[in-house]
């Protein structure tokens, strides 16, 4: 089981990223596919998710709005496609999947995760 993100780079202040995770060794089915990110001398924080069995969505307040989480199933994918970009969101990116399909109060939780991808950059400059 891998998950590779990718998609990350140096975006100026209201500039746009999308990024990738890429899964192989199983299939999005009836997984949940979760963003995180994690900024210097920060806590790690679930950005987005998505629970692939009924395509049910949840973010982040300070995200909201802002970014967009979706899947391709071909493709073995999910992207997030992060508008309006702010300063604050500079952090180090990570995809992550659930077995299982979370229930809305965990599915930002990064313990009921169980694979992890690495980090891509995301550095916004002002």
């Amino acid at each position: 089981v891998q998950l590779q993100a990718s998609g990350g780079g140096l975006v100026q202040t209201g500039g746009s990223l999308r990024l990738s995770c890429q899964a192989s060794g199983f299939t999005l089915g009836y997984t949940t596919i979760g963003w995180f990110r994690q900024a210097p001398g920060k806590e790690r924080e679930g950005v987005s998710c998505i629970r692939n069995s009924d395509g049910s969505t949840k973010y982040a307040q300070p995200v909201r709005g802002r970014f967009t989480i979706s899947r391709d199933y071909a493709k073995n994918t999910v992207y997030l496609q992060m508008n309006s970009l702010k300063p604050e969101d500079t952090a180090v990116y990570f995809c992550a999947a659930s077995r299982s399909g979370l229930i809305h109060t965990t599915m930002l939780n990064s313990d009921y995760y169980n694979y992890w991808g690495q980090g891509t950059q995301v550095t916004v400059s002002s």
